[in-house]
């Protein structure tokens, strides 16, 4: 069970990183490279408490879906999404964000288990963990330009 643990430092106020990091349409900016869309559940805007989105999308090749329902929801300190459907065994991925300084304190923990027993491990080992980490620090990376900078008013109104 490999828990990738990321923490991310923004200079933005921590309603607008909670919201940024829930919004739908700032996922897929942020995975433009698998060509990600959301195809069933809420496609677009805020996801919420149990709310659910499946994915479409291409990784190593294979166009794939995946369905996450958001579990656990405290706005702005905290949410869960979990697998429902997909190409893992399980995944839980814990969204956590702390004032910081002048901004927030964004912390990422995606526990996961691979498909595939032995192969599933070994596949883990030799590049499933970095290519999951390269993705999440991606998405923090384009996370973190839209609440520094004006380009989150495209996607939020608060």
């Amino acid at each position: 069970m490999p828990i990738i643990e990321l923490t991310t430092q923004i200079n933005a106020p921590l309603e607008r990183c909670f919201d940024l990091s829930r919004s739908i349409d700032l996922h897929k900016i942020s995975t433009a490279q698998t060509k990600e869309e959301a195809i069933d559940g809420v496609t677009a805007g805020l996801i919420g408490l149990n709310e659910y989105v499946t994915w479409r999308a291409k990784h190593f090749g294979i166009t794939q879906r995946l369905t996450t329902r958001i579990t656990e929801f405290k706005r702005p300190a905290y949410f869960v999404d979990e697998m429902e459907k997909g190409a893992f065994k399980r995944f839980r991925h814990e969204h956590i964000f702390e004032t910081h300084h002048s901004g927030t304190k964004m912390i990422d923990k995606f526990d996961y288990d691979a498909p595939l027993g032995v192969l599933g491990k070994l596949a883990n080992f030799l590049f499933l963990e970095k290519y999951m980490t390269t993705l999440l620090e991606e998405r923090n990376s384009v996370i973190k330009d839209f609440a520094e900078t004006d380009k989150w008013k495209k996607l939020l109104s608060i």
